[in-house]
């Protein structure tokens, strides 16, 4: 009896041994999914601990899922800004630099008119210090 449940349970054992060993772990990263009907251009603002950046544009497509950053994130708080070219915008009170027309990385968030930017309010997305995030827009 004993020969016969070590016949039935060890292939069992190693193929979930090898599942679990083959498996690859997630990625973290920073997400946008856009729930939205129309395609969005995102730009990030973010601290690296010692200066300040706006980057974008990402663009997301309606219904789908974009990764803005790779890796384990590094900070808690980071700031988005979206438009999806009509009428609907994702803004907030925190100002960064844009170039609206282009991609960009800018340094600082001060005088961007004066710099040759835009100026708009990202929102704050508090990641609650997780390695992983993912941020829906939706209308």
């Amino acid at each position: 009896m004993l020969a016969l449940m070590r016949r039935a349970i060890l292939p069992l054992l190693f193929t979930t041994l090898a599942a679990v060993l083959t498996t690859a772990p997630a990625e973290a990263a920073l997400n946008v999914c856009n729930k939205s009907e129309a395609s969005t251009r995102v730009a990030l603002g973010r601290f690296d601990g010692t200066r300040w950046t706006s980057q974008g544009w990402w663009i997301v497509a309606p219904k789908t899922c974009s990764r803005l950053l790779n890796g384990p994130l590094q900070a808690r708080y980071y700031y988005l800004y979206a438009a999806d070219g009509a009428a609907g915008t994702w803004e907030g009170k925190t100002h960064f630099c844009i170039a609206p027309g282009t991609k960009f990385l800018i340094p600082g968030r001060e005088e961007c008119a004066k710099r040759g930017f835009d100026r708009r309010g990202f929102f704050e997305v508090d990641t609650g210090n997780t390695p992983d995030w993912t941020q829906s827009l939706s209308n």
